[in-house]
């Protein structure tokens, strides 16, 4: 497999805290990879760090196969297209402007693309309207024109529906969709809209403490969080001897509580239980959210 972007062992660290910590990571090529963790986990530390705006303590990552350290990273990262913490872009410039603006620091000398790409965003019709007068989706919006300026393969996002209404959360959400399927561009984004973000993402890379906890394929985590039928009884063992019987698939979570798995005969697993003097409290469907199993992977707790 083919990787945008691969981390190992990397370090940050500011006076005594260690943003990244022994940092290993990921990024298939053709993925949308979403970045999951607390705030003060280390996801924007990380995101600084391979737009080169920061430079790790210790450890190494690759863009495209390239090592940080190498001369040619510098082109290699010509690649790449960012939104880092808030847009890049000038309040008193026009949409259009803004991406001149952009076209003559990049050092592109055409600027037949400007509309397309205005119009890719959703900003074509923006006219003479200054940035500072856009709403918070447009200027978003506006951020993600910019940074597909240089027609990059990869494109690095923090927070890109942090304070959106719905309408905006919706609009950035079919954009990412369209740069990923339409125009092959690879996603990384940082977020902590874990419901949103469910949409989106191929991949997942979990952090805390400034290392990956975990990473998981959108594949993987959907078998992890499949459907299944949760009950409470009065007794598991006369559960687990029914359900044995019945060749289902559970799992016993407490004293009373029990998860089935598969295509299960409710009646005839209520009638098997009352024959065995086992009473069946509620009974309904269960599925496992993203948000859910972030929280049991972290160990509980609110997450930012």
């Amino acid at each position: 497999m083919e990787y945008c972007l691969e981390a190992k062992s990397l370090c940050k660290q500011y006076g005594h805290f260690k943003a990244l910590n022994g940092l290993s990571m990921r990024v298939p090529r053709g993925a949308i990879y979403g970045f999951v963790g607390r705030n003060g986990a280390g996801k924007t530390t990380l995101l600084r760090v391979i737009c080169g705006l920061q430079k790790p303590d210790g450890g190494e990552y690759l863009l495209f196969g390239t090592k940080n350290e190498s001369a040619d990273i510098y082109k290699v990262r010509r690649r790449m297209g960012a939104v880092v913490e808030t847009p890049s872009i000038y309040a008193e410039m026009t949409a259009e402007e803004n991406l001149r603006m952009q076209y003559h620091v990049l050092g592109l000398p055409s600027l037949e693309n400007i509309g397309e790409l205005l119009q890719l965003v959703g900003l074509s019709n923006t006219g003479r309207k200054k940035a500072r007068n856009f709403s918070l989706g447009m200027r978003q919006r506006l951020g993600i024109a910019v940074a597909l300026c240089g027609n990059p393969d990869f494109l690095v996002l923090d927070e890109p529906v942090n304070g959106l209404d719905p309408q905006g959360i919706v609009e950035i959400r079919e954009l990412i969709l369209r740069l990923n399927r339409e125009h092959g561009i690879t996603v990384l984004i940082s977020s902590h809209i874990l419901d949103e973000l469910s949409r989106l993402a191929t991949h997942y890379g979990f952090i805390d403490g400034g290392t990956i906890v975990k990473e998981i394929s959108a594949e993987e985590l959907n078998a992890a969080c499949r459907k299944c039928v949760r009950l409470t009884v009065s007794d598991t063992g006369v559960l687990c001897r029914v359900l044995d019987r019945m060749e289902q698939e559970y799992q016993i979570l407490s004293d009373s509580e029990a998860d089935i798995y598969g295509e299960t005969n409710i009646s005839q697993l209520i009638s098997a239980l009352g024959a065995e003097g086992c009473e069946v409290i509620p009974l309904h469907e269960h599925d496992e959210s993203l948000e859910s199993y972030y929280i049991n992977l972290m160990g509980g707790g609110r997450h930012d």
